[in-house]
């Protein structure tokens, strides 16, 4: 990990609630933003976020996500997602969520990612596979 990872930073994306992030269960008159849609958007955020202050060969894995959805935004509009780091414990980082749409907060939570090398999580993966076939 880079010295830039540290609590306080954050960052923001922008994200258009196309039809794909939309729940179908009540009809087009009932799309808006599901909620697994507003999580992805949440870990893929950090995820993406992070890698700018990580090291070469390094990545994160999401370890816990809680959120609260508390607004609906219908398709079309625009979220914006910001993610602020709010503490580094070793590999382990705690960010909090902020979610709002074009007129109003619409979820909030928590989400912690760890730090892995590549190499020794892939060599743990395969690993596993291989115990997996010998069954």
């Amino acid at each position: 990990m880079k010295d830039s990872l540290v609590a306080g930073i954050s960052t923001t994306a922008k994200i258009v609630v196309d039809q794909e992030r939309t729940i179908a269960f009540m009809g087009d008159e009932g799309r808006v933003y599901a909620t697994p849609s507003m999580v992805l958007d949440i870990e893929y955020t950090a995820r993406n976020w992070l890698m700018e202050h990580l090291d070469e060969g390094e990545d994160t894995v999401g370890t816990h996500v809680s959120v609260d959805h508390i607004g609906a935004t219908v398709e079309g509009d625009t979220v914006e997602v910001t993610i602020t780091v709010e503490e580094v414990n070793g590999r382990a980082i705690l960010m909090s969520a902020h979610v709002k749409d074009s007129l109003e907060d619409v979820g909030k939570g928590a989400h912690n990612r760890f730090v892995v090398d590549k190499v020794k999580t892939f060599e743990r993966l395969e690993a596993k596979r291989a115990k997996i076939e010998a069954l």
